[in-house]
């Protein structure tokens, strides 16, 4: 929960190609570090494609514990090592 004046850290990710299963595989396995919330983002294009989603938002406190912090990066290299590089759109939040 955030509390008032507390700032969330956030990534947008998109990942071109990706399934939709597997941004909730990541989704998922993110939300198991204390602290992170995702969501899945509609897709922006005006030609339907079953398997593209927006990207996945990836939010957690900006007081984080170096330990959290880390475990998030660790989770998005991995599906960056494996599925390849994605955009990012990260900032903070009020």
């Amino acid at each position: 929960m955030q509390t008032a004046g507390e700032e969330k850290l956030h990534y947008q990710i998109r990942f071109p190609g990706l399934p939709l299963a597997v941004y909730r595989e990541i989704a998922a396995h993110l939300r198991q570090v204390e602290g992170v919330e995702t969501e899945l983002l509609p897709q922006q294009s005006q030609q339907f494609d079953y398997h593209q989603i927006g990207g996945l938002l990836i939010r957690y406190p900006e007081n984080a514990t170096p330990a959290c912090r880390q475990r998030v990066e660790q989770i998005l290299a991995y599906y960056k090592n494996r599925y390849g590089a994605w955009e990012d759109d990260s900032q903070a939040e009020s």
